[in-house]
């Protein structure tokens, strides 16, 4: 059915497995659960079973024209993104949690640096897909940031992803107890590669909204009655260590992108994700490795990604590189583009600085 009306029962007990899996413990959150393939080796001295991250690149771009410097962003590391598209169907998945503030959203120009970079290697037509968070509706999006546009430009499709079909999952509510939340199933889609076209952002829970959150908490729906987005936060809004970690950590065993494109053209700080204020800080950064590309985006924010746990606890996993000793950037020297984002005044307290 185009869309489940009841519990699948299948898609519970995996939902349930996927969410075991996932325990509280050490510097983050232990991945505890063999995967197949043989891509986890078990630590005769523990029994968990881990896996080592492969070397990362990043490429950090910085530059005066935003499509230019997204593109420049993806050129550099051209080889690793065409390889990781494949022969997969392509979505771009821009962010856009609010419908009517430009700063907010991802800019229409960095969208046009992606499409330049894949016109060439992609002749198959390609989705930009949302699912905003606004009662107003992604196309209301839409239209108020000129993405029309680009299905005149390109050959792309835009899609409000909130109308696709959906399964059920299970993420933690409150008291940590399972929490059954509908998620699109586009996000699910082996065939799918997806390109997350991020902002750089503050974020009021989790300290920096980037890549990887960007898709994560795009994927639960919201149908215009209710939205399951909140459902991943229902609890520890302004802790260090928010079930809301916890939840996209969760969520990342089924979920990830594939090709994470970073727009610091302009970057919001202070009380994001919606109601920060601008910093001039023109940068963009492309990867292969969304964890690799948000660390180093938090390192361009002056921000400690050792302290933020989801991304630490997807490190420790293995689901991508965190050491920075193993990550090549590429482009405009890192020192060159450090900024001082101010935080979120609902984050100070826990992570001291403003």
């Amino acid at each position: 059915m185009a869309n489940e009306k009841h519990i699948n029962r299948r898609d519970v007990l995996k939902g349930l497995s996927v969410g075991l899996a996932a325990a509280v413990g050490g510097k983050g959150l232990c991945f505890a659960a063999e995967q197949a393939g043989g891509i986890y080796s078990r630590q005769a001295d523990s029994g968990i079973y881990t896996r080592s991250a492969k070397p990362a690149w990043v490429s950090l771009v910085k530059g005066n024209d935003r499509r230019d410097i997204v593109y420049g962003a993806l050129k550099k590391v051209e080889d690793q993104v065409v390889g990781a598209i494949g022969s997969k169907k392509i979505l771009i998945k821009p962010n856009m949690v609010s419908t009517n503030k430009p700063l907010c959203a991802t800019h229409v120009d960095a969208l046009r640096g992606i499409l330049d970079f894949l016109k060439p290697h992609v002749k198959a037509p390609i989705t930009i897909g949302e699912s905003t968070a606004s009662r107003a509706g992604t196309f209301d999006g839409y239209v108020n940031y000129g993405y029309l546009a680009l299905e005149k430009e390109y050959n792309v499709k835009l899609v409000d992803l909130n109308k696709m079909p959906f399964v059920y999952r299970y993420v933690f509510g409150k008291g940590n107890r399972p929490l059954p939340i509908r998620i699109i199933s586009t996000f699910l889609d082996p065939d799918m590669c997806i390109i997350s076209a991020a902002c750089m952002k503050t974020h009021d829970r989790v300290l920096a909204t980037l890549s990887l959150k960007n898709v994560l908490l795009a994927a639960p729906l919201n149908d215009g009655k209710k939205s399951d987005k909140s459902l991943t936060h229902t609890q520890g809004k302004y802790e260090v260590n928010t079930v809301l970690h916890y939840n996209m950590f969760h969520l990342a065993q089924e979920i990830f992108p594939d090709v994470s494109v970073i727009d610091g053209f302009v970057g919001m700080e202070g009380n994001g994700p919606v109601g920060g204020e601008p910093v001039d800080s023109r940068v963009a950064l492309a990867s292969t490795d969304p964890v690799a590309a948000d660390i180093t985006a938090m390192r361009v924010m002056g921000f400690d990604p050792k302290r933020i746990l989801y991304l630490n606890s997807l490190a420790e996993a293995g689901m991508g590189q965190g050491d920075y000793d193993k990550i090549t950037l590429s482009g405009t020297p890192l020192d060159e583009c450090l900024c001082k984002f101010k935080m979120s005044k609902h984050m100070v307290a826990s992570y001291g600085r403003s």
